[in-house]
């Protein structure tokens, strides 16, 4: 059984909308698209590498996915170690409006989100990786269907955007299983999720 693994950029606070460009997505009238660009390092570089090297499966949201489709299939190395996995893996994209999708390889989940992902997690041989896809994120740790997420904390603060985690989100306890910070800057931290989290008081006792 695979793992289902979310990797995804946010700011400081928490915006994860259009990480990679200015285009990428201006829904709600985001004017800060590329915020992640300049922290782009070799230590940035070599954590997605790691990830990537991982990949057994990928799914994606319907909107990342029609942004990882207008670019990744026009990059044809068979070298590029991102490129070559994402075109080359299964891909999932989770919508109900979506009938025919270009990109080869690439499957459309619909109906119970929680069934159809845990069949896909027992059918996937390595990692089912998550790239961006917020809500879906979201969703799925709702439902404690996310084994590993890699948060990647950028340090800027943008006011405006799509937030990762927002009011009325599940309580959820995560366990920390490693880190690093790039010499840009960049927080990556990775965490296991541990259930419901726990609760206790700084209080002094009262015979104290």
């Amino acid at each position: 059984m695979g793992k289902l693994v979310s990797t995804i950029f946010v700011t400081l606070d928490g915006v994860y909308q259009a990480p990679g460009g200015p285009q990428e997505d201006t829904t709600g009238g985001f004017a800060h698209g590329g915020w992640s660009f300049r922290y782009g390092d070799d230590d940035f570089g070599r954590f997605v590498t790691e990830v990537f090297d991982r990949a057994g499966a990928f799914l994606l949201g319907r909107r990342t996915y029609e942004i990882f489709a207008s670019y990744w299939p026009r990059m044809t190395d068979p070298d590029d170690p991102i490129a070559s996995r994402l075109n080359g893996l299964p891909k999932y994209v989770v919508s109900s409006t979506l009938d025919n999708p270009g990109w080869t390889g690439t499957t459309v989940v619909g109906g119970d989100l929680a069934k159809e992902v845990a069949a896909l997690k027992e059918r996937t041989d390595g990692e089912l990786q998550i790239h961006g896809s917020g809500a879906l994120v979201r969703s799925l740790v709702d439902l404690r269907l996310v084994d590993t997420l890699h948060l990647l904390t950028f340090p800027v603060v943008l006011g405006t955007g799509r937030r990762l985690f927002v009011e009325g989100a599940v309580p959820t306890a995560f366990r920390h299983t490693g880190g690093r910070i790039t010499s840009a800057g960049v927080s990556i931290q990775s965490y296991d999720l541990a259930g419901r989290p726990e609760y206790g008081s700084y209080e002094l006792p009262e015979d104290a």
